[in-house]
Parts: C-alpha cells; sequence; structure tokens
C-alpha cells in the first residue's frame, strides 16, 4: 500500500484530496455515462483518445470500457477470462496508452470505469500455466482437487451457472492430471481467495490500475469469490469482508476511486453489499434482475414477471426497514430508467449495468449511454 500510494502520480493525489473534499461527486444528478468496446468505437485506446473532444461535446462525465486487459483469443468471454491483470491486451495499446487516454479524460470531465475480475484468471494465466507445470505454491491460487471427492460435493449444492453452455463446476485438466473449479467457463479458473497471496495480488494489481488514472472498477462476479463447502457459494460472508478490504485500501492509497459491485443476484441480496454506514463496501451496485424483467415487460407486454419481483421486493423492504434506513444515506440509490443505443436498454433502482450477452455468436454494440436522475 505505501509503494503505492508513494508511486501515484502528482495529479492523481490531487484528485485524491478534490474528491474527499466531495465524496458525493459519483451521486450528481448530472451524472451521464456511456459503455463501449474500445475496438469497436475507436479501434484501440490511441485513437479512442482521438475522440475524448467528441465525447465531452456529447456531455459525458463518465466512461466504461468493456474488457481491456491482456486476454487469450480467441476464447476469452468477453475480455472476462483475464491473462494478465497488469497488462493492457497489446490490440488494444500499452499500458501507457491507458494512462495517456486517462489524463486526457480528466482534462475534460470524464471519469473512467474498467472492470476488473475478480472471481477467476484465464486458464492461460501465468500462475494456472504454473499450476498446469505442476507447482503445488500455484496449484494453490485456485481449487485442484485429484479426484472426484470433494467436487461431487460441490456439485451437489452448488447451482450451475451455465448449465446450458458449460455444464458442471468443474474441469479437469488432463496435463495436471486434477480437477479445476471452474465456475463459468472452462477455461475461466475460480481463485482461491483462502490463500493470502491471492488477495495480495488482486490487491496489487488493483492499485496498479488505480495509478494508470482509473477511477471506478466494476467488481466483476462477486458473490461467487468465496468457496464453502455445504453452501452454494453465493453472497458468503467472507465475501463482504473482502469487498471490506478493497474498499479500505483504496481509500487509503486512492480515496478518488470508487467501486461498483456485478451483484447479478436476486434484488433482497444487494443492499448487503453497500455495507453500513460503519464498515461501507461498494459504492454503487447493479439491480440486473430488475432490468431483465423490465425488458421482458417491454418486449413482451406481460408485465407479470416484473409485478412478481417488485411485489418481492417490497415484501423484503417492509420486513427489513430498519436495515435500509441505516444505509439510505451512503449509497446510490435511485436512477430512471433509460433507452440505450443499439437496442440495448438499462435500468437502474441503484445503478445497474446490462449483463455482458453470453451468446458467442451474438453481435457486440459499439456503446450504450445511461445517466443518473
Amino acid at each position: 500500500m505505501a509503494k503505492a500510494h508513494d508511486a501515484r502520480p502528482a495529479d492523481l493525489k490531487r484528485l485524491d484530496t478534490k474528491r474527499l473534499a466531495d465524496p458525493e461527486w459519483y451521486k450528481r444528478g448530472n451524472m451521464f455515462g456511456m459503455t463501449m468496446y474500445t475496438d469497436l468505437f475507436a479501434g484501440d485506446l490511441k485513437e479512442l483518445a482521438d475522440k475524448v473532444p467528441y465525447l465531452k461535446e456529447q456531455k459525458l462525465t463518465y466512461l466504461h470500457l468493456m474488457p481491456l486487459l491482456k486476454m487469450p483469443h480467441p476464447q476469452n468471454d468477453g475480455g472476462y477470462a483475464v491473462e494478465d491483470f497488469d497488462t493492457v491486451d497489446p490490440s488494444l495499446g500499452t499500458n501507457e496508452d491507458l494512462a495517456a487516454l486517462t489524463k486526457k479524460l480528466r482534462a475534460a470531465g470524464i471519469s473512467l470505469c474498467l472492470d476488473f475480475v475478480m472471481n477467476h484468471t484465464a486458464s492461460s494465466h501465468r500462475w494456472a500455466k504454473a499450476a498446469q507445470a505442476g507447482d503445488p505454491k500455484y496449484q494453490d491460487y485456485y481449487y485442484c482437487h485429484d479426484d472426484r471427492t470433494i467436487p461431487d460435493q460441490y456439485d451437489a449444492v452448488v447451482p450451475e451457472v451455465f448449465p446450458a453452455t458449460a455444464p458442471g463446476n468443474f474441469t479437469w485438466n488432463e496435463q495436471m492430471h486434477k480437477w479445476v473449479l471452474t465456475s463459468f467457463y472452462p477455461f475461466q479458473w475460480d481463485l482461491n481467495y483462502r490463500n493470502p497471496n491471492v488477495l495480495v495480488s488482486v490487491l496489487s494489481s488493483v492499485l496498479g490500475l488505480a495509478n494508470l488514472g482509473v477511477e471506478v472498477f466494476r467488481i466483476d462476479a462477486v458473490p461467487y469469490i468465496w468457496k464453502e463447502l455445504g453452501t452454494n457459494c453465493r453472497n458468503l460472508p467472507q465475501v463482504h469482508t473482502i469487498v471490506r478490504m478493497l474498499r479500505i485500501v483504496l481509500e487509503c492509497v486512492c480515496p478518488a476511486v470508487v467501486l461498483k459491485g456485478e451483484v447479478v443476484m436476486a434484488p433482497k441480496e444487494l443492499a448487503a453489499y453497500f455495507g453500513t454506514p460503519e464498515k461501507p463496501e461498494c459504492h454503487m451496485l447493479y439491480n440486473v434482475s430488475i432490468m431483465v424483467n423490465l425488458w421482458s415487460a417491454l418486449a413482451s407486454g406481460d408485465v407479470r414477471l416484473l409485478k412478481d419481483q417488485l411485489d418481492k421486493l417490497n415484501a423484503w423492504r417492509r420486513a427489513s426497514a430498519s436495515t435500509r434506513s441505516s444505509i439510505r444515506n451512503s449509497c446510490t440509490t435511485s436512477t430512471r430508467d433509460r433507452c440505450l443505443a443499439a437496442g440495448l436498454w438499462e435500468s437502474c433502482t441503484t445503478t445497474t449495468r446490462h449483463r455482458r450477452t453470453r451468446a458467442a455468436a451474438a453481435p457486440r454494440p459499439a456503446c450504450a449511454v445511461w445517466n443518473v436522475r
């Protein structure tokens, strides 16, 4: 932490001071955001930097670039299979290009958001390669098992994320002769946060990106990051401890930076990821479930699913009124629905973002826009 703080550029330290004096900056009603793929919108980071005047002309204050860290090709789950948390993918540019872009964006009054995939790495990450080569140190960075005894215990109670396209929670690795936990796709190996080296390495990478000028981190698939036999491995208390630790580290080293949690869970599970006023976790959250059912209602003209979800959410709200009142003033809570470019929709109850498309053949929209009201 001390090393990262000392290495933080002077202009970012000035931004830290400014944000400490205005901690509500990201809740302002004039926040106007855009989400885009760098390659589809501009080609690469250098070309994107040339388009900053256009983004400023659109009154943009927030730019979310879809995953751009080093990834395997072609199997990368839209960039969510990360090969190197510290390096921009060569097809999009360099770390220097990213730093130059964030500097130009800041001068235009635009904050950059990047995804940080906490749950897993690509199977081609250097840690995974070392594990496959037989190094026990790096096998302990993941969940590796010699036989099906423990995997079968997990599979008995842990739901599958993609039962149709990636059935099962474990993948057999022939080179290592072990079963590896792969909650999402076989080429995405789940990280073992029981190993403190994993947490330290992840925190170091986040701080490195913050020092390149990233102001918002969308922490991907965060409810999944802690595994415990006998549970569904979702939303466990240790998840909140890790997110709380990440928040503390950021507040100590780079307080200008905020966390946006991707919690694709039932709406009643969302509030816990804000933490409490005394122990805050995420600054903002996506409300993906509401977005999906809203889109379904708009597309089909049938509001039953949406009504059922809202009825359940309201019942939960009434049952937990005291808890909600304690967090109301510490989080971003109410935004309106917005129609998006390229045929996408977002609905925001906290801050909602469309989950990445999983169908391999689906075209990627170049960008989408949203705002906070």
